[in-house]
């Protein structure tokens, strides 16, 4: 049975003077009827208390009553609060001797620390080693409790922050891998940059050398240009002049032509005369001859015009020719055996750069061969160094010991005789160590240890009694919970067993036939999970997963519908569960709510014709004006009656 002090609350602070004033009546068990108790004494010290109703407690001028520190957990210890607590008053540390003189006859005073004061006596408290501390612990309990419910809160709250920030994590280290990934590719795009950037150095340091020596070639080509303009101007000055003397020889051409169609014409009418007058040739054999003569030079001078007309066209072809010729072609060829010389050149260069960065790279090896060489030799050199140093440190301490044996005047002899199956030096000084170390542990010596001792022997004894309480609360908490978990398992089991039987009847009305039933998965039923297997007829699915939205909410209402039988409820509230039913399924789904609704009242939301019909109220929300909603309530029994009437 619980005890006293388990029902109680004190104020923090008084649980001392609480345990002063009531004693072993902390243990005190209530007693319903006091009377049963008969001859029947118990063997020991012990306190009851019956249930009843309690006055107030009487104030006393500067001191409140002790009682309103103490706050019961249940009503029916109101009367002995009121019993135990009468006359005593709360005071803070030594009330003075007006206050204990005003006291009334049987009342007294109790401080914090347990000290009670009466108008003529004062009672100093000593804890009890059985009693001391138990409402403090209770206290200290309910705080730790408290405690505890606010730590959980701010661990689960901490939970749900660590997942958030580990979410925020989780998209932070992929946006990091991103951006480590777009480092690794800038770094990549950099490296192949620097790499182009300094190609595009080396061919603009090529282009400004070529553009440096195509200057010095456009200059020379320019001043060959110039001096071609000359010579082209020379020409064409020559050219006009000979052009000049073609046209006058040609005008001189045209009328030596014309001489000579005139003399031809003249010619013809010789010839006419010399037909016509054959009397007269002897007699014009002289002007004939004379003509003759003149034909013969007028021949002479057409063919010398001939050759100065063939002269000119030679020279006009020559000049023509050379003005054909193009000098730049040439200067381009030159310019090209200058490239072909200047690639040699850059190969030869390209070549000896080769050379010079082989000889580099092998300069390179040799130097750091020298390097590696250099660090092997460097921990050499520093354990010499350290042996070095390590002798010097040996001879200082075979010289300091030799000192001390010549001070000690000891027989070395002697000593080194002995010496041979002896401990060895560094064993003998880590004994010295030990012992000095155990020396300096034990200090000084304790003349309070006995005292201590017995202090602590009593403590040991106060504890040892502490923990077989402990012991023995355990032993009772383990039994109550093995019956607990062994009750649980029962009704759990019964649960679990009727709440399937009454699925797997209502499934196949649902559905009209097929099978249902709940499997326990776990071989431990406390900590099992329940798995639902569901096959509608004309199906062999191996999960719920397969059902269709219709068949899935159908099983969802025959499992719920099933909870019900097992504890029904007076109301049942039902949201648009036959949204997804066709016509046949909502017709099995009325009909049941109409067989289940002689024990629960079912308040509906739907849409369906079919699942409105079976309603005895309906109550529907319209909307005749812009955001202003009306409720329309029909008894559909009134409605019946009223329409059987019209039709009467």
């Amino acid at each position: 049975m619980p005890r006293f002090w388990q029902k109680i609350r004190i104020d923090h602070g008084w649980e001392t003077a609480v345990e002063s004033v009531l004693r072993e009546r902390l243990h005190a068990l209530e007693l319903e009827d006091s009377g049963a108790l008969g001859g029947d004494r118990p063997p020991v010290k012990a306190s009851l208390f019956g249930p009843g109703a309690g006055s107030a407690p009487a104030a006393l001028s500067g001191c409140a009553p002790l009682q309103n520190k103490v706050h019961a957990l249940d009503g029916r210890l109101a009367g002995a609060l009121a019993d135990w607590f009468a006359g005593v008053h709360a005071v803070e540390g030594v009330p003075g001797t007006a206050l204990r003189a005003a006291l009334p006859a049987g009342a007294s005073l109790v401080n914090r620390e347990g000290d009670q004061f009466t108008r003529y006596t004062v009672s100093f408290h000593a804890p009890d080693p059985a009693d001391a501390g138990i409402l403090a612990r209770q206290s200290e309990i309910d705080d730790l409790e408290e405690r505890c419910r606010a730590l959980a809160q701010r661990a689960e709250a901490t939970r749900a922050e660590a997942a958030r920030i580990e979410g925020r994590l989780a998209g932070r280290m992929a946006a990091l891998e991103q951006a480590r990934d777009a480092v690794g590719a800038g770094q990549q795009e950099k490296h192949n940059a620097q790499i182009e950037a300094l190609k595009l150095g080396q061919a603009l340091e090529r282009y400004r050398e070529r553009t440096a020596q195509i200057r010095d070639e456009i200059g020379v080509l320019s001043q060959e240009a110039e001096r071609d303009d000359l010579r082209l101007a020379e020409s064409k000055e020559a050219l006009t002049r000979i052009g000049e003397e073609i046209r006058g020889a040609s005008e001189k051409l045209e009328t030596v032509r014309a001489g000579y169609v005139a003399a031809e014409t003249a010619l013809a009418e010789q010839r006419v005369r010399a037909q016509q007058a054959e009397r007269e040739a002897q007699d014009a054999m002289f002007g004939e001859r004379d003509v003759s003569a003149k034909i013969s030079e007028i021949d002479n001078s057409v063919r010398m015009i001939d050759q100065q007309i063939e002269r000119a066209d030679e020279e006009v072809g020559r000049l023509t020719a050379e003005l054909a010729v193009d000098p730049v072609p040439a200067v381009r060829s030159a310019l090209a055996a200058a490239a072909e010389s200047r690639m040699g050149c850059e190969k030869t260069l390209a070549a000896a750069r080769d050379t010079v960065e082989a000889a580099a790279g092998a300069l390179r090896a040799l130097e750091e061969q020298r390097l590696k060489i250099e660090n092997s030799l460097s921990p050499l050199r520093e354990r010499i160094n350290e042996l070095r140093l390590k002798e010097q440190a040996a001879q200082i301490n075979h010289d300091q010991y030799e000192m001390q044996l010549h001070d000690a005047s000891a027989d070395e002899a002697r000593l080194a005789a002995e010496s041979e199956g002896a401990a060895r030096p560094s064993v003998l000084q880590g004994e010295i160590t030990r012992l000095t170390q155990a020396l300096n542990e034990l200090g000084a010596v304790n003349l309070a240890a006995l005292d201590e001792l017995a202090s602590g022997r009593e403590r040991k004894g106060f504890l040892d009694s502490q923990s077989a309480d402990l012991d023995e609360a355990i032993t009772t908490l383990e039994g109550a919970i093995r019956r607990i978990d062994r009750e649980t398992r029962e009704l759990l089991r019964e649960t679990f067993d009727s709440v399937n039987r009454h699925f797997g009847s209502l499934f196949p009305v649902l559905f009209g036939g097929g099978e249902a039933r709940l499997i326990m998965t776990g071989e431990e039923i406390l900590d099992a999970g329940v798995q639902v297997m569901a096959q509608p007829p004309g199906k062999r699915n191996a999960s719920i997963h397969l059902l269709s939205g219709g068949e899935k909410a159908l099983t969802a209402i025959a499992l719920v519908f099933s909870l019900f039988q097992l504890n029904p409820a007076p109301f049942c509230l039902l949201d648009e569960v036959d949204a997804p039913l066709d016509d046949s399924n909502t017709t099995r789904f009325c009909d049941l709510v109409r067989k289940m609704s002689v024990q629960t009242q079912f308040l509906f939301i739907s849409h369906n014709k079919i699942t409105m019909e079976m309603a005895t109220q309906l109550i529907g929300v319209t909307m005749p004006e812009s955001g202003v909603s009306r409720v329309v309530a029909v008894d559909i029994d009134e409605a019946l009656r009223i329409r059987e009437e019209l039709a009467a």
